[in-house]
Formats: structure tokens, sequence, C-alpha cells
């Protein structure tokens, strides 16, 4: 890819965005790589926020990187659960999914996914969606058999991935999987995110979510922190609950192939491009 033009660049890239001589600077530098990116958390439901997130995947696709999209999708989920009056047990943060339960939340996750790929369609982006019942990517072992349907990604289908990549479309996958007898699963979107990245030996892992980052004992933000680092405040207690699955992720990415893991915050405008493309980045960055 020929680096584009400062003024091609203005007319890509928003106002409020990161600046446009570090931008040149890093499409440079991710010009032959893969960026992995993972859209989910709680916060996703807002409108503005998806569509932040829409504009943003669109100016990285027209700029020339090559992006995959993971999604996640429990608030629609639980939703749809609670319509039905089926009530959801967590086992450490897996949702038990029984035969009711994963059909909803694939047929949820499907429409999601159907979602994204419109909006980027609507944006002049080409994306492709990647799921149990289309393009199915994704091979799985039971997690633990009190889960039900829940798996974990024992073998992707990077082939896929990388044809879809090379005619510039974007690939948007459901974070579901085939077992035996083609059986759905569910996976956790950070473990398929995660999955995928190692796979396709990713430049960048982006896990979207809905807290600005890692922080420290003083409560301010880390902007940056090696795995070690990140592994002691796990043990001395500063890194608790919910965050600990996420961080075991990003260090299993980082001990297998990804050259970094960011953590940023979905909430902020333009998260992913001032990651991507600015000197101070967004969020936290964990390298090996």
């Amino acid at each position: 890819m020929s680096l584009i033009k400062k003024e091609e660049l203005k007319k890509i890239l928003p106002t409020n965005g990161p600046p446009i001589n570090e931008v040149s600077k890093y499409i440079e530098k991710y010009k032959n790589d893969i960026l992995v990116i993972k859209y989910g958390g709680n916060v996703f439901i807002d409108k503005d926020i998806f569509n932040n997130f829409i504009l943003d995947i669109s100016i990285l696709n027209k700029l020339g990187l090559s992006i995959v999209i993971v999604h996640g999708g429990g608030p629609r989920i639980k939703r749809e659960l609670d319509k039905s009056n089926i009530q959801s047990k967590f086992i450490r943060g897996l949702r038990v999914t029984d035969e009711k339960v994963i059909n909803i939340v694939e047929n949820v996750l499907i429409d999601f996914n159907k979602d994204i790929v419109n909006a980027l369609k609507d944006k002049g982006v080409l994306a492709v969606s990647i799921n149990t019942k289309n393009n199915s990517i994704i091979e799985v072992i039971p997690e633990e058999e009190e889960l039900g349907f829940v798996g974990k990604p024992n073998k992707i289908n990077i082939n896929k991935i990388n044809d879809i990549i090379k005619k510039d479309l974007v690939p948007i996958i459901s974070p579901l999987g085939l077992g035996k007898n083609d059986q759905t699963y569910n996976i956790n979107g950070d473990t398929a995110a995660g999955a995928i990245a190692k796979s396709l030996k990713s430049r960048r892992l982006l896990l979207m979510t809905n807290v600005e980052g890692v922080f420290d004992k003083e409560k301010k933000l880390i902007e940056e922190i090696s795995s070690s680092e990140i592994l002691d405040m796990i043990n001395n207690g500063t890194i608790t609950g919910g965050m600990i699955p996420k961080i075991n992720t990003c260090l299993d990415a980082i001990n297998n192939g990804v050259t970094a893991v960011g953590i940023i915050d979905g909430r902020k405008k333009h998260s992913i491009l001032y990651e991507i493309f600015s000197d101070k980045g967004s969020g936290t960055l964990i390298r090996k």
C-alpha cells in the first residue's frame, strides 16, 4: 500500500481524531499486519457508541489496514432470555447454556453480526459474516460439562479469514463455534478474539470495553505495561474480579505470537483510532 497523501487523509480522518502527522507514520507501520478488534461489553447497546465504532472501522478500512472484528452480545442475549423468562446461571463468569439457551444465543449473535455488516455497508465498507450458519471458522471442545454448550476454541480456520482479508473485505466473527456433530457452542467473546489473534499472529489485539484500561493501586491509568508486571498486579490483588480473565486472555495472546494487546475504552470517541494511530495511544497496552 502506498502512503496516503496528507490531503487525502484530511478527507478520511475525523477532525477530533489523532494528529495527521502521527497517522501517516502508523499507517506505514501497520500496512502489512493484521489487527484483531473485539467489540463487546455491557455499554455497547448504546447507539452512539455503536455508530462511533462503525465509523472508526470504516476509516481503518479506507486507510488500507487489515482488520478482523470479533463481537460479543451479552446484553442482547440477556434481553432475549428475559423475554422468554429464562433465568441465567453463571459459573466463573460463564453462562450455563442448555439447548434452549444456545438457540437463543446463536440467533441473537447472528442478528448482531448482520447489524455490524449492514452498518459498515452503509459506510461503503464490504464486510463478511462469519458465524455457525455462515462461513464457520471456529472448532470447539466443550469447556466443562456443567456449563452445557459453552466451548473453548480448539482450531481456527485462518485460511478462510485470510482469503476474506486479501479481498479488502472485513471479517465480522461471532463468538460461536461448532463441536461434535456440528453442535453449536457459545464462546466467551474475549476468549474467541484471543484465539483468533493468536492463530493469525496479529500485530495487535484490541479489547474494547467499558473501562478506561488497567489502573494501578492509586487508581491511575497505566498506559503501558509488561506481562510480568501485570502478573504481579494480579498476584498482589491490584487487579481483581472480571478483569482477571480479560488479562489472562491478553497474556495468552502475547505469549503466543501477538505483538501487543490493548484494553481500550469503547465509550470514548475514536478510541480505536487513537490507540492505533497516535503516540499516546488509548487505554492500556500490554507487551511481552
